[in-house]
């Protein structure tokens, strides 16, 4: 491999957030091809003996296994944690990989971390079952008050773990706020930004240690593969997390890197594209159900914080309904949208998350989150919003609203 001005920091430093997501990272072969190349390799060969000992001992840069390094998934790591304004990134399997790993690899028996209550249903089961299991304290607050964060803290409180907006019911936590209570103590924030992605909210830009994603979302953005990274300083992805991962696998492939890759070049025509499509069907919305939870529109109670935080709004957002049953016949009803617990997608998707994402979770936590019976997420994509209110609207008159 060639390293080409795509890997060299002191160029890249100098270029603007649209070149960074197209060049990024990239380093070319003997080929000179110029999409990146696929490597779709296990393991690496050595010259001689000493150099096989001289990678292993990190006295020679190279590559030594590809659960370890792989120069496909090498040019992603580079290219998001570009992107993110990181000193470097690691990718990972899927998000949740990535939401594991970040928290294990810091806590240990006798910690404690304090979480925002709204979050996705496997996250909300890393802090109320996983991490107690290993004798990790953990509380969770309502994020939306920086002061529910410093009024949970103890002494041994290690990281604050929160999402925004969070899933599915769009609670807006101020960053700066909640970073810097946390700095000022000697606390890890770790930000799960994947409803905005770099190309819309940049939480380090507000003090954040550590941002966490499931690249499977808006990243690859066309429902193709799974994929997760954590970025943070060079110190903590190199003597913290990598030393979790390595010896625990949660590994990249290459080729669903090369896809994530390939989603990134066009993630902020589309995640700008979708954030506009968002408001005008939510406005649509807005009208006609009893509540809608969208932080691009001024009804929203943090919608000032979230425009302060965020370029746009986003691609995803909720709104509420009856009960289950209204909802069920809302989503039974639809003839272009579809039903799917993803999000991200440049197809236009709904899903009810009591029944879905958030089944796992007890009823009573799930009240706590404020994702009651009659919530529906909705991911608005790339097709005519005309056509998706059209949708909508024979969908909700069916539905009896």
């Amino acid at each position: 491999m060639k390293r080409k001005t795509g890997q060299d920091r002191s160029v890249t430093a100098n270029w603007r957030p649209a070149t960074r997501a197209i060049r990024g990272g990239t380093a070319r072969s003997e080929w000179g091809e110029t999409s990146e190349a696929l490597f779709l390799t296990s393991g690496y060969a050595y010259d001689c003996a000493e150099d096989a000992a001289a990678r292993f001992s990190g006295d020679q840069v190279g590559m030594t296994y590809s659960r370890l390094q792989n120069p496909t998934v090498e040019m992603l790591e580079e290219r998001i944690a570009l992107m993110e304004g990181a000193e470097a990134c690691r990718t990972m399997a899927t998000g949740m990989a990535a939401m594991t790993a970040v928290l294990l690899c810091q806590l240990q028996t006798g910690d404690h971390l304090v979480g925002g209550r709204a979050a996705f249903g496997s996250c909300r089961w890393l802090t109320d079952t996983l991490l107690p299991k290993f004798g990790i304290g953990t509380t969770t607050v309502d994020a939306r008050d920086p002061q529910a964060f410093l009024d949970a803290v103890r002494p041994e409180t290690k990281v604050f773990f929160f999402e925004t907006p969070a899933n599915p019911t769009m609670d807006v936590a101020d960053l700066a706020a909640i970073c810097a209570i946390a700095r000022e103590r000697g606390i890890t924030t770790v930000v799960d930004n994947a409803f905005a992605t770099p190309a819309l909210q940049r939480p380090m830009e507000f003090g954040a240690d550590v941002t966490a994603y499931s690249a499977t979302k808006m990243m690859d953005g066309q429902g193709r593969v799974l994929a997760g990274a954590v970025c943070g300083t060079r110190e903590f992805i190199d003597n913290t997390l990598l030393p979790f991962t390595r010896n625990t696998g949660p590994t990249l492939s290459a080729f669903n890197a090369w896809v994530v890759m390939k989603g990134l070049e066009t993630l902020d025509l589309r995640i700008r594209r979708q954030s506009e499509h968002s408001v005008k069907v939510g406005q649509f919305l807005e009208a006609r159900v009893p509540r809608i939870l969208h932080p691009g529109l001024p009804s929203h109670p943090q919608h000032e914080l979230a425009m302060r935080q965020m370029d746009a709004c986003g691609s995803i957002f909720a709104f509420e309904v009856a009960d289950r049953a209204q909802a069920h016949a809302l989503l039974n009803a639809l003839e272009l949208i579809d039903i799917s617990n993803n999000i991200g997608d440049s197809r236009s998707l709904m899903t009810h998350p009591a029944s879905t994402t958030h089944a796992g979770v007890s009823a009573e936590v799930r009240a706590e989150m404020g994702v009651t019976e009659g919530l529906l997420r909705i991911n608005v994509g790339l097709e005519d919003p005309q056509d998706l209110i059209d949708d909508l609207d024979q969908a909700l008159r069916r539905a009896g609203l």
